[in-house]
């Protein structure tokens, strides 16, 4: 893979660690660490971050080759893996730092982004506006380690097998068309 290909999405949808697993998922996937971005304080912890007062969202940095995935497809699963609709929460996770955002990178992302969510909400008069923020990605802090392969280690938990499990299970109905053909979840 050349330098060019490599690119960067940053997204939150909810808790990290479903989107996480998610995301580790799909071909072209090279890496992705959850963390915290979109608000003001520096260095923030993840119990800073749930307290609401940072302004930051849970957010995933997703590394990614672009000539075997595309940020459109991203954006897809995006999309398709969590409720953009609900504004600061997914389910029974509630406050801001559970916000559905989009961090773009760079000018071609922020169109894409902006015209996908124009596409959504013009798909269909009865449903709700997608809430998603879409801002400019300014500073990405990693998550502690505890937080880093949540899924991956704690399997048999009951929320990832309650919340993050059927998440998945969508995921490969859906888009089976791009995920990696060994999942290493």
């Amino acid at each position: 893979m050349d330098s060019k290909s490599r690119s960067v999405a940053v997204f939150g949808g909810g808790c990290f660690w479903c989107t996480e697993a998610v995301f580790k998922m799909l071909r072209g996937v090279i890496s992705v660490n959850p963390g915290y971005a979109g608000g003001t304080t520096e260095n923030p912890t993840y119990y800073a971050v749930s307290n609401g007062n940072t302004g930051h969202a849970e957010v995933i940095k997703i590394e990614f080759d672009s000539s075997q995935i595309t940020y459109s497809d991203l954006l897809t699963v995006f999309f398709g893996t969590h409720d953009a609709t609900q504004v600061n929460r997914q389910g029974n996770d509630v406050g801001t730092e559970y916000r559905s955002i989009i961090l773009y990178t760079n000018d071609t992302q922020k169109k894409e982004a902006e015209v996908f969510i124009q596409e959504l909400n013009s798909s269909s008069k009865e449903g709700k506006p997608i809430a998603t923020d879409v801002a400019p990605l300014t500073k990405f802090y990693e998550a502690e380690q505890e937080h880093l392969d949540y899924y991956a280690r704690n399997k048999n938990q009951g929320y990832c097998q309650v919340i993050i499990e059927p998440k998945l299970q969508k995921v490969q109905e859906k888009f089976a068309e791009l995920l990696k053909t060994h999942s290493t979840n």
